[in-house]
């Protein structure tokens, strides 16, 4: 063990501030970008509409069936309709050349593949990458003070969790245009940092005896990652409750009040995607209880002692069980399968916030 380097920890809280005002900008340059993007296409819309030639027709992103699909409109009848059962989600269109695609490069698509970059989107995630890089500068720094792994108490793991839903984010964005989560990933991101200096910093120091065992790499790195993970469908599963409503208001004949929303894939496409990044989660958890149990039993001399951190960790594994069980087996799908994600991670938010400030028990070291 290293002696404690507080010079190092005033290096990483540097860091961390530095990062955090990276991120900001980056959250507004997300928004920006939404907010643009948005107008641009509503422009667009007013001309299509006001030139109205008849030659083709206008359909909302999110509220009708791609252009040219023929297993999307029903044949002679005029009518856009729906690959799948009206209650699960819309497959957004896409824009004849000339028009919003061809002009603006703005329409979402359910394949969340890269089309035509926008600049404020690509300064977003410039920043993105460039605030990631601080954080990391700031994990590290954090490590080499204390001189050991940065995850020993709510500061570390709250910190370092932030970081892995950056990077997380960023690795994601290297295969699929998610730039439309940006602003909300980076908002979650931000909260977190803000969480971990305003309400449970801790400076520099060694750890408590029985945290020092390998097990806490082992078992307190995959919980990390896991939650980075539940963090981004949690992301995901917000966008989807806002799509389908947005959705189901345009096909009673609404007003589409969320604009913004145009760039965001569809529902079902969102829901799709959550549940895949959740399955991984989920082993990730699984391996998270089973290792903390084996580590129970190396420190304390039994696997399970109903202790209120092993519980709720518990509660949690139950609970995203509940959820890949009832939509893969249930047909439980659309806003049903987005509430109970977020059920889920309310749940891991509560795991480590109110048991481990205001619960007694073994994990309590774990706090501050």
């Amino acid at each position: 063990m290293f002696p404690i380097n507080e010079t190092m920890g005033q290096y990483s809280e540097l860091f961390m501030l530095l990062a955090a005002g990276t991120y900001t900008i980056a959250f507004i340059a997300f928004a920006w970008d939404l907010a643009r993007s948005s107008k641009a296409l509503k422009s667009i819309d007013l001309k299509a509409a006001a030139a109205d030639t008849g030659s083709s027709t206008k359909v909302p992103v999110g509220a009708g069936a791609a252009v040219g699909s023929a297993s999307s409109r029903t044949a002679g009848s005029g009518e856009d309709r729906l690959a799948g059962p009206a209650d699960r989600a819309e497959r957004p269109s896409s824009y004849s050349s000339g028009t919003a695609n061809g002009a603006a490069g703005q329409t979402a698509d359910d394949s969340m593949l890269y089309g035509e970059r926008r600049a404020p989107a690509r300064v977003a995630v410039a920043l993105t990458v460039l605030g990631a890089a601080i954080h990391a500068a700031a994990v590290l720094t954090r490590a080499v003070g204390a001189g050991r792994v940065p995850w020993g108490n709510m500061y570390e793991f709250l910190t370092t969790g932030a970081f892995l839903v950056a990077a997380v984010f960023l690795v994601a964005l290297v295969r699929r245009d998610l730039r439309f989560l940006g602003t909300f990933v980076v908002g979650l991101v931000i909260i977190m940092l803000v969480a971990a200096s305003v309400a449970f910093w801790t400076p520099v120091g060694h750890l408590v005896p029985a945290l020092q065992s390998y097990w806490l790499i082992i078992h307190v790195s995959i919980a990390v990652l896991s939650s980075a993970l539940f963090t981004l469908t949690f992301a995901m599963s917000a966008l989807q409750l806002v799509q389908s409503h947005r959705q189901k208001t345009i096909a009673a004949g609404g007003a589409d009040k969320l604009g913004f929303m145009r760039l965001v894939p569809s529902a079902l496409s969102l829901e799709n995607l959550s549940y895949r990044i959740n399955a991984i989660a989920f082993i990730g958890w699984t391996f998270t209880l089973m290792f903390g149990a084996i580590w129970a039993e190396k420190a304390w001399g039994r696997f399970w002692g109903w202790d209120t951190k092993e519980v709720w960790t518990f509660v949690i594994w139950v609970v995203y069980a509940g959820y890949l069980h009832a939509r893969a087996t249930r047909g439980w799908t659309g806003t049903r399968a987005a509430w109970l994600s977020i059920v889920g991670y309310l749940c891991v938010v509560f795991n480590f916030t109110i048991v481990n400030q205001f619960f007694n028990g073994l994990h309590s070291y774990s706090g501050l």
